[in-house]
């Protein structure tokens, strides 16, 4: 296995191809076994470079905003050289874009609750909040909201035009109520709509208390709750009296 490269040497080779960078990783040389699973892979280290970038870039918009960010300290926050960063992304309008990318990437773990039509709604929907409830505890989700909530407010349009891109794309919740109403057991004429006042319970006591006034995430107990709490005044308001 290719043992892990500290940060500093993740831009060891600097302007090299794909193929020079598998043979200066450490231990990955052309006489070792073919790798599976975690070992080498052929775009494990730049891989890892534009993970460190992105990182980077999200560290530095949050700190200076986006006006201000500066390439040459993105780079000396990743540990790699101004090229490199180049190499990647091609300015700041492409390191934004990837951490939209990735924020909404992290949204979409939520898809994997489907909707399922032989089970009670309630524990259906239990499950997906507290799925949320989970991903907005995790630091890094706080932090990409963060910057990008930031750049909406000082560049809306620039903000506004990441997000059409990606407006063809269905976050989870909104997956999940679609399915149960075309299914017959919620009665909602714009699953959109719906799907928006769910999560607007859910983000008032998870989402915004922490991205505005720093609150901690919260506990397990008030996750329970909240999710509880918010599953039955859903239900009573959209499910078939049978379903709540």
């Amino acid at each position: 296995m290719c043992p892990d490269l500290p940060p500093s040497s993740l831009d060891a080779m600097d302007g090299a191809d794909a193929g020079a960078e598998i043979a200066a990783d450490a231990g990955c040389s052309e006489s070792s076994p073919t790798p599976t699973g975690d070992d080498c892979s052929p775009l494990r280290l730049t891989d890892r470079k534009r993970q460190a970038i992105v990182d980077a870039a999200i560290a530095e918009f949050r700190e200076h905003g986006f006006e201000v960010a500066n390439m040459d300290r993105i780079a000396a926050r990743a540990q790699v050289s101004k090229r490199t960063v180049y190499n990647h992304f091609a300015g700041k309008d492409a390191l934004f874009e990837a951490i939209v990318e990735r924020l909404f990437q992290s949204t979409q773990d939520l898809a994997d609750v489907a909707y399922q039509p032989d089970q009670p709604l309630r524990e259906q929907l239990v499950a997906l909040i507290q799925r949320k409830l989970g991903m907005m505890k995790d630091e890094q989700f706080i932090n990409l909201a963060r910057v990008l909530i930031a750049e909406a407010i000082h560049t809306p349009d620039r903000a506004r035009d990441m997000l059409a891109r990606l407006g063809s794309k269905e976050e989870g919740m909104t997956v999940w109520v679609r399915a149960a109403a075309a299914h017959g057991r919620l009665e909602v004429a714009d699953p959109a709509f719906a799907s928006a006042q769910l999560q607007a319970l859910v983000k008032g006591f998870a989402f915004w208390p922490q991205i505005t006034l720093g609150q901690p995430p919260l506990g397990e107990a008030d996750q329970q709750r909240i999710a509880a709490s918010t599953a039955d005044l859903f239900l009573r308001s959209y499910a078939r009296a049978t379903d709540r």
